[in-house]
């Protein structure tokens, strides 16, 4: 395949390029590489090209930057008491990617899903492994933990949570609050998200003002105001009509193309399973089906 420079950096690390524009070994006029001939080599790529005064040819061979996983989960173990809720979960989510967790009743996807968020802990720290953004969230202190959060993780539960003294605007500022997030600064965010999300007359409604598909929304709005690497979400849409589920459903899509967060979307809805990018199943407090 034959590619131009242009096309070629967007694909690649742009600054791979950059040594290209030295001077030539053969000549010294400077090197204009009009086109590169990739080949691929095992795992990296082969760079065959030619300076256009001298025709003197290089090859050079690079890896490509790797994909950084999102989430890095090993061995997650959770007991209360003498019940072992999970069993050594392991679990990699690439950025970007949406993810859906299936399964029965007191399998534990609600358990694992809380201590994906950090709002639990394993009960094996010492023996696990729990990063996020390549952070060790487990070696992190409860303030450094609460800010962490905060920043990267969103929340989107099935019940939306709103509280009800406050309009839904005030409700979507509440973590960039939490932030500190200057108010105008937040509100502006708030407004942008709310009108994306189809909610631009409903600033100043409550949620007793609002259906059950708008309440959702907003609850969407506010796990997004801090522009979160991940979203976790519990059941999105079990407690909406079907009409209603189907747009959030497809409003995750939209928010992954828009955003480029990572869903995590715990659920017993088929359909939306079905649409993720992979489908884990949970039988027993482990994961059974990648």
């Amino acid at each position: 395949m034959i590619l131009n420079l242009n096309q070629v950096t967007q694909f690649y690390d742009v600054q791979v390029f950059l040594t290209y524009n030295s001077h030539c070994t053969a000549c010294i006029n400077p090197s204009i590489y009009k086109e590169f001939n990739l080949l691929k080599k095992k795992m990296s790529l082969k760079l065959r090209t030619h300076c256009v005064f001298c025709n003197q040819q290089r090859i050079v061979y690079f890896q490509p930057p790797k994909e950084k996983g999102m989430i890095t989960a090993r061995n997650i173990q959770k007991n209360y008491g003498k019940l072992q809720v999970l069993k050594g979960v392991d679990l990699a989510i690439k950025k970007g990617e949406i993810v859906s967790i299936v399964g029965a009743s007191g399998a534990g996807k609600t358990t694992l899903l809380q201590i994906l968020g950090t709002l639990d802990h394993q009960s094996n720290p010492k023996e696990s492994e729990l990063k996020i953004k390549e952070v060790e969230v487990t070696a992190l202190k409860d303030k450094d933990l609460a800010l962490f959060r905060n920043k990267h993780i969103g929340f989107i539960f099935q019940f939306h949570q709103l509280l009800p003294e406050f309009t839904a605007l005030e409700n979507v500022c509440i973590p960039a609050y939490i932030k500190k997030t200057a108010s105008q600064e937040a509100e502006t965010r708030a407004k942008e998200l709310l009108d994306f999300l189809g909610l631009k007359g409903r600033y100043h409604h409550k949620p007793s003002e609002l259906s059950g598909g708008e309440q959702q929304r907003v609850a969407v709005a506010r796990a997004l105001i801090n522009n979160p690497s991940v979203i976790l979400a519990d059941e999105p849409s079990g407690n909406l009509d079907s009409e209603s589920a189907d747009i959030l459903h497809n409003l995750f899509f939209q928010l992954r193309k828009e955003f480029g967060q990572t869903f995590i979307i715990v659920t017993h809805n088929e359909e939306l399973a079905d649409m993720a990018d992979r489908k884990l199943t949970m039988v027993d407090g482990q994961i059974v089906d990648h």
